[in-house]
């Protein structure tokens, strides 16, 4: 499966002024991480769990 086929989501985090601007799509061996400004770069590709571990840190960050 191509990255265009892909159901991207961008962050609700994501700046406004569109100076830092994520986007994750969910395939079933892995989780894709790209910048929304540039998406013909290469995404970033971790696996479920590296994923579920980096969300439920940063959730509990208080940065």
């Amino acid at each position: 499966m191509s990255t265009t086929e892909l159901a991207w989501f961008k962050s609700s985090y994501s700046g406004g002024g569109g100076g830092n601007c994520v986007e994750v799509a969910v395939r079933a061996d892995a989780v894709l991480v790209r910048d929304s400004k540039d998406t013909d770069r290469q995404s970033l590709a971790v696996s479920g769990d590296a994923w579920a571990a980096f969300t439920a840190l940063a959730a509990d960050s208080r940065v």
